[in-house]
């Protein structure tokens, strides 16, 4: 389903615009620059679709607000 797989575009398209893969020299490097990017995406960047938090502060947002 095409909806379902719309987060999962969206975050290879941000990866592919923001990380310079170009550099790595083994596929080591290229895993942990995938790794840094993730939690970069998950714990820093600020999402427009989730009121300017990151994934991680929408979760507990959205958490805490049940209660």
């Amino acid at each position: 389903n095409c909806i379902d797989n719309a987060p999962t575009e969206s975050f290879f398209g941000h990866l592919k615009d923001d990380v310079d893969y170009t550099d790595c020299k083994s596929f080591e490097e290229l895993k942990e620059m995938i790794d840094q990017y993730i939690n970069y995406y998950n714990n820093e960047r600020q999402q427009w679709d989730l009121k300017k938090m990151t994934p991680v502060e929408y979760r507990n947002h959205l958490i805490f607000s049940r209660k």
